[in-house]
């Protein structure tokens, strides 16, 4: 008697995991050309005028070669313009169009900002709302009202990047990643900080675990000048948002300006869902 072979499952479709997971997920391979020049775009921060290719080189990672080959294309494509004085690259105004055209297609920022300028007034601190780029926290909006000499100083606005790992909102948005995708960021975070992540290592995943248990996690900023309580949660659009409070440091009631600032950072969560719900989905 012949025996039927089973039938071969069905593959299955990678578009199908990404709505099901909410991470993007393709079988097909991407261009290392495209990522290779998009990592010099991400070399230029505030504070960079402009930069050579010996610079982007130094920045990135790169092979000399490799990014004169890269800037050239950039260049043409319109990205960036060389400076002929200076002998180095700057950004391109078509970058200034791309923030355009993002802030207009996402208004999370905008619906979510009266309500943290409120909490910010009110009690004179900093209210953030950010989102993850590779290993570091990009600010979508920030009110900053606390009076501390480091909040004066600091300039945080919208674009501001910041290391996950240094930062409350980070480490909270790092807790509520899945497993798999926190373990690839902590690893790239390790690469990073290189012999400093050794004793950095604890205190990251004892705050990555405070934010899984309670819903929030805490972390100092210039310790002794300015403390933070972060969260994560998800929007309507699926999209995981960071929010934080920070405040000025005080030892005597460092515990007490903790769980008082998370009680709000809470509520505060709830109103941006709330409002977010609203407006059908920002």
């Amino acid at each position: 008697m012949a025996h039927t072979a089973p039938e071969a499952p069905e593959p299955v479709s990678t578009r199908r995991v990404t709505h099901q997971t909410g991470r993007f997920t393709r079988d097909t391979a991407g261009s290392q050309s495209l990522e290779r020049g998009l990592v010099l775009l991400r070399a230029f921060r505030v504070g960079t005028t402009s930069l050579t290719n010996a610079e982007l080189a130094a920045r990135t990672g790169l092979p000399r070669p490799t990014v004169s080959r890269l800037t050239r294309s950039l260049v043409d494509a319109g990205f960036l313009r060389y400076d002929v004085n200076e002998r180095a690259y700057r950004l391109a105004p078509v970058v200034l169009s791309l923030a355009d055209a993002f802030r207009h297609a996402n208004r999370a920022a905008d619906i979510a900002l009266p309500l943290m300028r409120k909490v910010a007034e009110a009690d004179k601190v900093n209210v953030g709302l950010a989102v993850g780029d590779k290993l570091d926290m990009v600010y979508l909006a920030s009110i900053r009202h606390s009076r501390d000499s480091v909040s004066r100083t600091r300039r945080v606005v919208p674009g501001t990047r910041v290391p996950m790992e240094l930062t409350s909102i980070g480490l909270a948005w790092l807790g509520a990643q899945p497993d798999s995708v926190r373990e690839d960021l902590l690893a790239g975070i390790a690469v990073r900080q290189a012999e400093a992540w050794p004793a950095m290592r604890a205190r990251v995943l004892r705050a990555i675990g405070q934010s899984q248990q309670r819903g929030f996690c805490t972390a100092a900023y210039q310790q002794g000048h300015l403390l933070a309580v972060g969260a994560a949660f998800r929007g309507p659009d699926r999209q995981l948002y960071g929010l934080n409070i920070s405040f000025p440091y005080s030892a005597s009631e460092r515990r007490r300006d903790n769980a008082r600032y998370a009680a709000k950072l809470a509520r505060l969560m709830d109103d941006i869902q709330s409002a977010w719900q609203r407006a059908g989905g920002g």
